[in-house]
């Protein structure tokens, strides 16, 4: 054998531990692969119940919102009927009572001028 030979030898030597030493993190990086491949899977098995429990709550809180907004709708013309009853009654009731209010004044006032000054009883 000549030296060529020997050095040969000694760089395949070294190439084959060289290989062997890059194949161990390929071979874990493999095994990560297969895991993440796996934990997906299984995320995707459960994630598909839980976006139909999902959507199913949404519905019934659509359904619940629709009601709601009819029972504001409703207050709101409830409120409204209200309010035009007092006007109404305030125009009805309001007006009456003012003119009997000035006029029971001006009563006590003709009353009142028409004591003489000293014939006043006590006030309470």
């Amino acid at each position: 054998m000549s030296g060529g030979d020997i050095a040969g030898l000694i760089a395949a030597g070294v190439f084959a531990i060289l290989v062997g030493v890059i194949a161990l993190p390929l071979v874990k990086l493999g095994r990560v692969f297969d895991e993440t491949t796996r934990a997906i899977g299984e995320l995707s098995r459960n994630v598909t119940p839980l976006l139909s429990e999902t959507t199913e709550t949404l519905a019934q809180t659509n359904k619940q919102l629709a009601r709601v907004d009819t029972i504001t709708s409703n207050v709101a013309d409830a409120t409204g009927n209200i309010s035009a009853l007092v006007a109404l009654f305030a125009a009805t009731v309001g007006g009456p009572l003012i003119k009997l209010a000035g006029f029971s004044a001006a009563v006590r006032a003709a009353f009142r001028a028409g004591r003489p000054p000293g014939s006043r009883r006590n006030a309470a």
